[in-house]
């Protein structure tokens, strides 16, 4: 089954931005916070995730600086399997180098307040990723949520497993709506985010520039609850 998700609707030059505003010394990690209703502010990479969710042996954990390594390797594995349902991806993105650049840009994103982001693990191998996109705070409190599973490992309910964490993290940061897009074909995908509650509420023609051509797209959304935005946060 392949079961992949991207929604990460950012321009290459904000990351780019966003690291020219972030002021650290040379090799001080990143830390990427998050913001609970009260806006109370803590590290990612403290917070403690439920694994009920998980089938036996897997784990979601923050990414991290170290993690170029693995996701270079499961990139590369993954490459045919991912490849119809991504953006076309320079050589370059399956090196470690490659994937160190990606995971910077991720956690001073994520600094930033605007992803959050997460590794599928089966011991030492990364597996599949969730992230949390695109957060808007304010009057909005939305997020766009995106996965995928290594082809090793699909049919195991780990794509709505690691869906239904990231919508309980998003309901414990405050958001108040998820929203996510499939290609109109990939019915593995759907079925996925049916299960996890969400329902489809429109189509996009030529929605997204995914494996050299535009593609139409079907969207979906999440209500996560009704109380007002507690955490208006720009």
């Amino acid at each position: 089954m392949g079961v992949t998700h991207h929604l990460a609707l950012w321009s290459p030059d904000l990351p780019r931005r966003l690291r020219e505003e972030t002021t650290r010394s040379p090799g001080q990690p990143i830390r990427a916070p998050t913001i609970g209703d009260n806006c109370v502010r803590c590290p990612v990479g403290t917070a403690t995730y439920p694994v009920r969710v998980l089938p036996q042996g897997y784990e979601i954990r923050p990414l991290g600086e170290g993690d170029a390594a693995s996701l270079a390797s499961a990139y590369e594995r993954n490459r045919e399997h991912l490849a119809p349902w991504d953006p076309r991806r320079e050589e370059s993105f399956f090196t470690q180098r490659g994937q160190r650049e990606d995971i910077e840009a991720k956690l001073v994103a994520a600094h930033h307040g605007l992803v959050v982001p997460w590794l599928v693990m089966h011991g030492t191998d990364v597996v599949g990723r969730v992230n949390l996109n695109n957060i808007v705070r304010g009057v909005f409190q939305n997020a766009s949520v995106g996965y995928w599973v290594d082809h090793a490992h699909t049919g195991r309910g780990l794509a709505t497993a690691a869906v239904d964490f990231a919508v309980e993290r998003a309901e414990a940061l405050g958001l108040h709506r998820l929203e996510a897009g499939t290609l109109a074909h990939n019915v593995a995908s759907q079925r996925v985010l049916a299960r996890s509650g969400f329902e489809q509420y429109g189509e996009a023609k030529d929605y997204l520039f995914i494996a050299g051509s535009w593609q139409d797209h079907r969207l979906f959304q999440r209500i996560l609850h009704d109380r007002p935005a507690g955490n208006p946060v720009p």
